[in-house]
């Protein structure tokens, strides 16, 4: 009785250049993100200095 061959998936060793090439996009998409999350918070401190020097708004509070 002999047994069948079942086809089994060649386990290979990782590739070096596909995991370079997969951690320089990961390592772009991040830094896309942080500088367009650090371009959104200069907007944002350079509009309320702005405001402040056109007298637009204060930061005395009110009595």
């Amino acid at each position: 009785m002999a047994g069948s061959k079942v086809a089994h998936a060649v386990l290979t060793g990782p590739s070096v250049v596909k995991e370079i090439v997969i951690a320089a996009g990961l390592g772009l998409a991040a830094g896309t993100l942080w500088k367009m999350h650090h371009w959104n918070e200069q907007r944002k401190v350079r509009a309320f200095y702005d405001m402040l020097e056109k007298g637009q708004i204060s930061v005395v509070v009110e009595e």
